[in-house]
């Protein structure tokens, strides 16, 4: 069973890491492609192009600026312990044992703008960019293009036939994956709350139960569909109901 993920927009590299071990990106050179673009935007041209304020805009073009190879881990970080997003929180990475995380490494991959494919303990520098910026890579339009077959084909390389993908990403990221193309069943969880007398997705439960789902996986040693189903953390509880083949609804 194989786990993709979105990144976070929030970060933190402060906080020491419970382990020494790292490894490196494999598209590294095609980052460093999009890292020499960001370093020829301006501040301003950076809040426009993602839709941030000034401020941020001014923090990501002095991270553009900074961003450099080699990545070592006294100017950069494991990408599962430096995104703290929902996803992280629910994951709650800081406290899995050595040896889960070393499980983790195998199971889950992390979609990026910038990095394309991540390990948990690929290195990463600070940074912000979202797969659906429109920024122009070379002759590729926009990020969905200058990924998709990249990440699709190093997914399929790491798939064993019949194996599970599970979907824990944003539409945002997945959609720079090519389904058609992946030798594997994809099976997509969808994380539902009652609201108002009504079943909702929200999105910051959803976010958190993703990451929470990571970490069930791992902990359990899950590699099937019929005991990923026993997920209950957080209240959470499998919905035949609501689920197809592919979708597996859970609510509470």
């Amino acid at each position: 069973m194989k786990i993709v993920i979105s990144p976070a927009k929030s970060l933190d590299f402060e906080t020491a890491v419970p382990t020494l071990q790292y490894t490196q990106g494999i598209f590294l050179s095609e980052t460093e492609k999009i890292s020499s673009v960001l370093k020829k935007q301006t501040p301003q041209k950076l809040a426009e192009l993602m839709h941030i304020s000034s401020n941020l805009g001014e923090l990501n073009w002095q991270r553009n600026q900074n961003w450099q190879l080699p990545f070592t881990l006294e100017n950069a970080k494991q990408a599962i312990f430096a995104f703290s997003g929902d996803v992280y929180t629910g994951l709650d990475a800081y406290s899995l044992s050595e040896e889960k995380i070393l499980q983790l490494q195998q199971k889950l991959r992390i979609l990026s703008g910038q990095y394309g494919l991540l390990k948990p303990l690929d290195l990463i520098q600070p940074y912000r960019l979202e797969m659906g910026t429109k920024l122009k890579i070379g002759t590729k339009d926009n990020l969905y293009q200058f990924w998709d077959s990249k990440v699709t084909q190093a997914i399929n390389n790491e798939l064993s036939d019949k194996e599970v993908l599970v979907n824990l990403a944003s539409n945002e990221y997945f959609k720079v994956i090519k389904p058609k193309l992946l030798k594997a069943e994809i099976i997509t969880p969808v994380f539902k709350d009652y609201k108002d007398g009504k079943l909702k997705v929200i999105s910051f439960f959803a976010k958190k139960a993703r990451g929470l789902m990571v970490r069930y996986i791992v902990d359990n040693n899950i590699e099937n569909v019929t005991d990923l189903k026993g997920f209950d953390s957080d209240c959470y509880a499998f919905d035949s109901n609501l689920s197809s083949n592919n979708e597996l609804v859970f609510t509470r």
